[in-house]
Parts: C-alpha cells; structure tokens; sequence
C-alpha cells in the first residue's frame, strides 16, 4: 500500500469511527428520537381535545353552526386564521426546517386566535376548557422549538403573522365573529392531521437513518 494511500486509510476511519461514535450515541439516548416522539403525541393529544371543545363551542355559538352539516364557504374576514389547505405535494417537497418553521408559525398565530376567543366567552366552564386547550397549544410551540434546535436548526425567531392578515379587531355583525370562530376550530383540526403526519414521518425517517449507519458499521 502506497504512503498517502495508508494516510488517507487511517483518516477515513477515523472519520467514520466518529461518526459512529455520534451515532451510537443519539441511539443510545434517543434524545432526538424522544422529543419527535413526545411532541407526536402531544398532537394526537391536543386532536381528542378538540373534537370535544368543538362540539362544546359549537352548541355555545348556536344555530347554524351547531348543525354537523353546516359547511359555510370561507369569507375573507377569516384570513386572519392560518389555512392548512396548502396541497400535499407543496408541503412535502419542503425541507424538515421549512416545515417545522412553518408549523411553528400556525400555532403561535392560532394561539393568539384562541386567547382572543377565550376572553370573549360568557361560560365559566367553556373558558376554563379554552384555557385547558390553549396551554396544551402554548406546551406544543415549546415543543416544537427544542425540535428545531435538537436538530441543530437556528434558533427560531418570533415569527409574526402571514403577510395579509388581518388585525384580529372583531368582524362587524354578530354571525361574521362567529364564523370567524368556527373556522377557527376548522382550521385548528386542520394542522394538527398534518402536524401528526409530519412528526410521524421525520420519526421514521431519522430513525430509519440512524439503524442504516450502524448496520453499515460506520
């Protein structure tokens, strides 16, 4: 074997032994793995609690929106509510951070949605299942900024609100507030089907990654 052939011998296995070394012990501690895991569940756990708030506001709002089949087309006056309607292959094609940094977004603004309608509620007991909700929303923020920077991304910055939205000042008739409301809790359920979706996915897919290096010896 030639000299600079040995040299760069030894340096590769260097290199991948540390690499290993790395590996190994992300495995060993799952830290990564755990925090992907817990902030999964927390959305699966904020689902079933939004099926019950929903039904509860619902009947609170009254007719029509107390009907399951009431389906009003979206006004303008609800842009101020983040849409998860942006089509599959568009968000798949974004990177891990993009989609992070953009769940991040939605759930901050969200929050800012539910605390404005927590204050307006005449129930006692309906304002106390809000505030349940929204400190299960305001642990999901946290949880997904420590993802963000256990993955090594940059820290996130606060994030204001999409471009085009409106100041949250109240719509100008009774029904307008309350359709504000309603898609509200729509578009709620609406993030956290992709939200699971997406936490589930980076899960398998940096798992998977860390079994492919220690099976190849690395």
């Amino acid at each position: 074997m030639e000299p600079s052939t040995g040299i760069f011998s030894v340096v590769l296995v260097s290199l991948l032994l540390n690499v290993r070394e790395v590996c190994a012990l992300h495995l060993r501690d799952g830290s990564i793995g755990m925090s992907i895991q817990k902030t999964y569940e927390l959305t699966k756990y904020l689902e079933r609690q939004l099926q019950v708030l929903s039904l509860n506001y619902m009947d609170y709002l009254g007719p029509p929106f107390d009907n399951p089949d009431f389906d009003p087309p979206r006004l303008n006056q609800t842009e101020g509510v983040p849409s998860a309607t942006l089509e599959v292959s568009v968000w798949r094609n974004l990177d891990d951070q993009l989609r992070l940094m953009e769940n991040l977004r939605a759930y901050s603004l969200l929050l800012r949605c539910l605390s404005d309608v927590n204050r307006e509620l005449a129930s006692p007991t309906l304002r106390r299942t809000f505030q349940h909700f929204c400190t299960s929303v305001q642990g999901l923020t946290i949880s997904i900024t420590g993802l963000v920077t256990s993955l090594g991304y940059p820290e996130p910055p606060t994030l204001p609100p999409p471009p085009g939205a409106r100041a949250r000042g109240g719509p100008p008739t009774e029904f307008l507030r309350k359709l504000d409301h309603f898609w509200l809790m729509r578009e709620l359920e609406g993030w956290l089907l992709r939200s699971a979706k997406d936490f589930n996915r980076l899960k398998k897919r940096l798992g998977g990654l860390v079994s492919r290096l220690d099976y190849r010896g690395l």
